[in-house]
């Protein structure tokens, strides 16, 4: 696939998508949009690609929404434009496969929104999130930030507007792991490794089970994981990975005796 403001590359089993204007601080133009949502599309129906990074380099991440874009919109053109928003949004968000934000940088507005549909975020120390549209008289993107942070933090982060940095995101659970700026990328690296290394079915039933059961009912919650489990287990595929783990337990056995 050839693309003009991000770039693809393929590892070992996964994907590592680049934002590619650095020059705009990455800035999310309509192009990138459309890029990212045929990047992900054309990713999912590769079977060589089992987990992606999305990154946008080591010192940025995203500034949001390109500002001269947005200026320059005409009335008649909003819904389009928005709409365009909730699409690339979706794509990501619905990807079967596992996705790393690797954020090395600011993340702001919609580059924030860009990291929270991901499943997994790897922030460098160097990172800082926040949601400053309330000051421009935007609407901030609430519901993936409440979903991983509650309600009542989500409303303190979108209607205050101020900079989170890494170690506060941590402590919020905002994200999963923070690591020296040096070593983001090869700790992103390395967690697609081992995801890229999981049963592909396994994985996408984490993520529907992640994305349903919080709505529902503990009992049908309940009910719902073992369905999914039950359908795991009579697969081919249970046998060979439990084959598998069971040699290399025996192996760990024999290096400790």
């Amino acid at each position: 696939m050839e693309f003009r403001e991000i770039k693809v590359e393929k590892e070992h089993g996964y994907a590592i998508v680049t934002l590619n204007r650095p020059s705009e601080m990455n800035a999310l133009t309509r192009v990138m949009r459309l890029e990212l949502e045929r990047c992900f599309q054309g990713l999912e129906d590769d079977e060589s690609v089992r987990a992606v990074i999305i990154t946008g380099g080591d010192y940025i991440f995203s500034a949001g929404l390109d500002l001269n874009e947005i200026e320059a919109l005409p009335d008649g053109e909003i819904d389009d434009f928005f709409h365009s928003i909730i699409r690339y949004l979706q794509r990501i968000y619905q990807f079967k496969k596992p996705v790393i934000a690797a954020v090395g940088g600011i993340a702001l507005g919609g580059g924030f929104n860009l990291a929270l549909v991901c499943d997994i975020i790897i922030a460098s120390e160097s990172a800082i999130f926040g949601h400053p549209e309330l000051k421009f008289g935007l609407n901030p993107l609430f519901d993936p930030l409440s979903r991983i942070v509650g309600i009542s933090k989500a409303k303190e982060i979108t209607m205050l507007g101020e900079p989170i940095g890494a170690i506060e995101a941590l402590r919020i659970g905002l994200v999963n792991k923070v690591a020296q700026p040096d070593t983001l990328m090869p700790e992103a690296r390395l967690m697609a490794g081992e995801l890229a290394k999981r049963s592909v079915k396994a994985v996408e039933a984490v993520k529907r089970i992640s994305d349903v059961v919080f709505r529902m009912e503990k009992s049908s919650a309940l009910e719902y994981e073992f369905e999914i489990s039950a359908l795991l287990f009579s697969r081919s595929e249970r046998k060979e990975c439990m084959k598998a783990f069971m040699e290399e337990l025996q192996r760990r056995k024999k290096r400790q005796t």
